[in-house]
């Protein structure tokens, strides 16, 4: 039969392990370190699978296909349950690329805090751009900081100054060797996105991240409050 069914680009998969985690049949397991749909009577067409992928790689496809068989599913979940631990661990995903948010509300009204502790203002896991899936929880209604790696240790004060009340991505355009434009312009266009701050470091490796935030905002067509701030490499605002 003709059906809607996930499609895995191996070239994209990153190997996390996230969508394996993600499916809830069974359907998608790691092989060689990819992930692989392991048949298609498992998948259900669904796609539980997709917001988990950091990297884009899994897409819907219609094409000739098993039908989703339920009873197969079940025993084979059955199976998994019975394997115990090992299986568990083989599907459970990369920890590095798990979605988490963090409630830093009450971060800093600790009545004793350690001495000099200054807390942290990270709002979520994970941060790197290439990361970070393009759909979360996190998203709705965020104001977003697009972070060049540098700014965190050449700047002192980044996460009370800027982080605060945001949700993080970091990426080095240098090091990553890579456009970020179309996975910021997914997240930018696909999410209710309240506004963006781009912060930078002033060598010319960084204009990459501020063209590809500038390239996304104009591609989600969508007319959200933007600003760049530039970091000195002696660790002061650039005006």
């Amino acid at each position: 039969m003709i059906r809607k069914i996930i499609h895995i680009n191996e070239e994209k998969c990153n190997g996390c392990g996230a969508c394996a985690s993600a499916c809830h049949e069974g359907a998608i397991g790691m092989v060689n370190g990819k992930a692989r749909l392991l048949r298609d009577d498992y998948c259900d067409g669904l796609g539980d699978c997709l917001p988990a992928c950091p990297t884009g790689a899994i897409t819907f496809v219609e094409r000739e296909a098993a039908a989703y068989d339920e009873k197969a599913v079940q025993e084979n979940m059955k199976k998994k349950a019975q394997a115990g631990a090992h299986n568990t661990v083989q599907h459970a995903g990369c920890p590095g690329s798990r979605m988490q948010r963090f409630d830093r509300a009450d971060s800093n009204t600790n009545t004793q805090p350690a001495v000099n502790h200054i807390a942290s203002q990270l709002g979520q896991w994970p941060c790197q751009i290439k990361l970070v899936p393009v759909n979360a929880p996190y998203f709705d209604g965020a104001k977003l900081l697009i972070a060049a790696d540098c700014t965190a240790f050449a700047y002192a004060n980044l996460h009370q100054e800027f982080m605060k009340g945001k949700i993080t991505l970091i990426g080095c355009p240098k090091l990553d060797d890579i456009d970020y434009s179309e996975k910021l312009t997914q997240i930018i266009k696909n999410n209710d996105i309240q506004s963006v701050t781009v912060i930078r470091m002033e060598v010319p490796c960084c204009g990459g991240l501020e063209a590809a935030a500038k390239t996304a905002l104009q591609n989600s067509g969508k007319f959200i409050p933007w600003q760049v701030v530039t970091i000195s490499i002696d660790g002061n605002i650039l005006e």
